[in-house]
C-alpha cells in the first residue's frame, strides 16, 4: 500500500470519523472501502452506457420480441 495525502473539509472529516467509528474501522479503511464502491459503481455505469449505445445503434425489431410477449400472455378465458 502507498500513503497519500487527501484534503477534506472539516465537516467531511468529522462525518468520516463518525462513520469509521460506527463501522469499527479506521479512517483509511473506510475511505478505501468507499472508493472501491465508488469505482465499482462508475464501472457499472460505463457498462450500462455501452449497452445503451449498442441498443441505440441496433434497436430491437418488433418480430424479435413479439414471440416472447405472446408466450407470456395470459390465455383467454
Amino acid at each position: 500500500m502507498k500513503t497519500i495525502q487527501v484534503v477534506l473539509d472539516t465537516k467531511l472529516l468529522h462525518a468520516t470519523d463518525l462513520a469509521a467509528k460506527r463501522q469499527k474501522v479506521n479512517r483509511s479503511a473506510l475511505i478505501r472501502q468507499a472508493l472501491w464502491q465508488h469505482l465499482k459503481r462508475l464501472h457499472e455505469l460505463e457498462l450500462e452506457e455501452q449497452d445503451r449505445r449498442r441498443y441505440l445503434a441496433r434497436p430491437q425489431r418488433e418480430e424479435e420480441f413479439r414471440r416472447w410477449e405472446d408466450a407470456a400472455a395470459w390465455p383467454a378465458p
